[in-house]
């Protein structure tokens, strides 16, 4: 490959494709330490500059590899915009403290940075518990363990680790959880509507409210003590309206809990919240927990956001690999129908799992073409299909995608929101390595994400070193 031609940091191209978000009131944080130490010897190091510039730094380093795998595909994860999001969290929910799904993307840096903002964590088993606890200055407390239906082990290992808050749907969970860990903080999840989602949990989760009671009944008779309720709208809510009744369902729960002489003090509301809708899902929330639960004395409340912190934050470049195109551009070929087949080094069995699992739309776009990172906007497209590295024909990124008709071979394509259920799923089918990730802070907020980062950095050191 030649050379590249490579923007200038400062070139307006850099933000024309994706602007960073409007400023937000940042917090002013003391300048713990200087803006290129390493924080974490243990991670990769944390860069200055807009993602843009490292998707190019990128492409440029596969362009001069001479590593077996040089062009492997990579991430570059922007922590400002896991801030920015925290900061509007804070804004328009600031009754609600959010609770991490680890699940959804279990990033060493997010996971840190989350932690040093306060955030608590939503763990699904024993490894995300670890996980997160390794880390250090992460108090228990701060977890809750809201998987329904747990193995006895992961419940007898949470006692041990000092997660006492755990959710629960059934009498033979209840059973569990007297034997392993009878001095548990139980929540009950209950079932609520969920249609309104691109994962519908409802399937296999939550307790129909006509059980609620029998349950707490059955908790009682076992000792047990039940704090709170929680519910799930599904994951990747699209009509935020469906809070309103899942909030007036958990009412009915805490009524539930108080005649069979609990005093619930914990109401967690789960996941489901869209970027694009948050302002209108914490609408909703706001005015009916106000409606259905005036008096929040001695009441917390709590979420578990995943894909509204990371999907957004997250970018992909890939490499196109190989390519199958008709020999002649015949009429067949510029149809509706796509006519050229590209292979890029990273698919569905990689980060690309979204779309099998999450009902994620992939949508391409041209990083670099021909040695360069200047796309005409008059560049003639074609009706094209994108497909991962593996042997599986299941393996399709895109089924159809207007890409330019000179697309060759080595030549990039890069892919925003990929910060949602990826990663965390992604495989090593046929001996394809997972993306790495290029870490940066490269929008508003960079300066105060790196001090946050560093003095909990240090509160760690210090907390070990005693």
């Amino acid at each position: 490959m030649s050379q590249v031609l490579v923007l200038p940091p400062t070139d307006p191209h850099l933000f024309t494709r994706s602007p960073p978000a409007s400023p937000l009131q940042l917090a002013q944080c003391p300048p713990w330490a200087p803006p290129d130490e390493s924080l974490f010897p243990e991670l990769p190091p944390l860069l200055h500059g807009h993602p843009d510039l490292h998707l190019r730094n990128g492409i440029l380093s596969a362009a001069a590899s001479s590593d077996s795998d040089g062009e492997r595909a990579f991430f570059v994860a922007d922590l400002t915009h896991v801030y920015r999001q925290h900061l509007r969290w804070r804004a328009c929910l600031p009754q609600i403290q959010p609770f991490y799904a680890v699940k959804c993307n279990p990033d060493p840096y997010v996971l840190r940075l989350l932690a040093a903002l306060g955030a608590g964590f939503d763990c699904a088993s024993n490894g995300e518990i670890s996980h997160v606890l390794g880390i250090g200055g992460i108090h228990p407390s701060r977890i809750i363990f809201a998987n329904p239906c747990k193995a006895v082990s992961f419940v007898r290992n949470a006692a041990k680790m000092g997660v006492d808050t755990m959710t629960f749907d059934n009498a033979d969970e209840l059973y569990k959880i007297a034997r392993a860990h009878p001095r548990a903080q139980l929540v009950v999840r209950i079932l609520t509507d969920d249609t309104k989602a691109l994962c519908q949990l409802g399937i296999k989760f939550g307790a129909p409210l006509a059980t609620v009671p029998g349950l707490l009944a059955k908790a009682k008779e076992l000792g047990l003590t039940v704090v709170g309720v929680s519910f799930h709208v599904g994951s990747g809510c699209y009509d935020p309206s469906v809070y309103t009744d899942a909030i007036m369902r958990a009412r009915t729960a805490f009524d539930m809990g108080a005649e069979a002489g609990y005093r619930f003090s914990l109401l967690d509301v789960g996941g489901g919240f869209e970027d694009a809708l948050f302002e209108q899902a914490a609408s909703c929330l706001t005015e009916a927990i106000d409606t259905y639960f005036p008096d929040r004395s001695g009441l917390k409340i709590i979420a578990e956001p995943g894909r509204y912190y990371v999907s957004k934050a997250f970018s992909l470049a890939t490499n196109i690999i190989a390519r199958r195109a008709p020999l002649n551009e015949s009429p067949a070929a510029l149809s509706e129908l796509p006519s050229v087949m590209y292979y890029i080094n990273d698919g569905v069995y990689g980060a690309f799992n979204c779309i099998l699992f999450d009902h994620q739309i992939a949508h391409p776009y041209v990083l670099c073409m021909g040695d360069s990172f200047h796309i005409p906007s008059d560049e003639p497209l074609h009706t094209s299909s994108v497909w991962g590295p593996t042997c599986d024909s299941i393996d399709c990124v895109c089924p159809t995608a207007q890409l330019p008709r000179a697309l060759r071979v080595g030549d990039w394509l890069g892919f925003d929101n990929m910060g949602a259920y990826t990663i965390c799923a992604a495989s090593q089918f046929n001996g394809f390595q997972v993306s790495k990730v290029v870490y940066t802070t490269g929008g508003f907020g960079s300066s105060e994400v790196r001090s946050i980062l560093a003095k909990f950095a240090a509160d760690i050191e210090c907390a070990a070193s005693l």
